[in-house]
């Protein structure tokens, strides 16, 4: 490899200004990488606040509170994200439909003496609420004669009309009766 052509030349060469020009792309690219690295893991910091959020309420409402399988060990105030909640699926939803994706709900409330689902709550900051809606209905389908009273989208205010658009759907239409709300950040 010839050294002179990956070192700078002085003065108003074109081999300076090319490398310059080089130089300043690979600047803005770096400044546009960190910039999405800081929004991701902003986004994944209210994400995880949000769980954290739901899950000390269900405690303090007295549920069993699951949170999701690829979540647990997020870190979240003192500790972990799962700290206190169940370690594993309750035995009758464990085995049931849908299970690997019953798993991946952020949060679900228990009651604590049947461990019957109450409600189950999907984040959607940046993510799909097509596929939190699939993974909700996985839970409420999945095990029937465990009815969940609350299915629950929670999304920033902002995301409302998606929200409410993607629960419309027609391929939602047949499971209308399990009236799967929009929960925004604010309330």
């Amino acid at each position: 490899m010839n050294n002179s052509s990956c070192t700078p030349q002085h003065g108003d060469t074109p081999g300076f200004k090319a490398w310059q020009a080089d130089l300043e792309q690979v600047r803005e690219e770096s400044r546009a990488v960190r910039r999405a690295q800081n929004s991701a893991q902003a986004q994944d910091q209210t994400h995880a606040q949000i769980q954290g959020w739901l899950r000390d309420l269900g405690l303090a409402l007295g549920f069993e509170v699951w949170i999701a399988a690829n979540d647990r060990s997020r870190p979240y105030g003192h500790g972990r994200l799962s700290d206190g909640c169940l370690e594993t699926l309750p035995p009758g939803m464990a085995g049931t439909a849908g299970a690997d994706a019953v798993r991946l709900i952020d949060v679900v409330w228990f009651e604590r003496a049947t461990l019957s689902p109450a409600a189950a709550f999907e984040v959607e900051h940046t993510t799909s609420i097509y596929s939190g809606i699939v993974r909700l209905l996985d839970l409420a389908l999945g095990a029937p004669e465990r009815a969940v009273n609350g299915l629950y989208l929670v999304a920033p205010d902002s995301r409302e009309a998606d929200v409410r658009e993607q629960i419309q759907r027609p391929a939602f239409q047949a499971v209308s009766h399990l009236h799967m709300r929009y929960l925004p950040y604010s309330e």
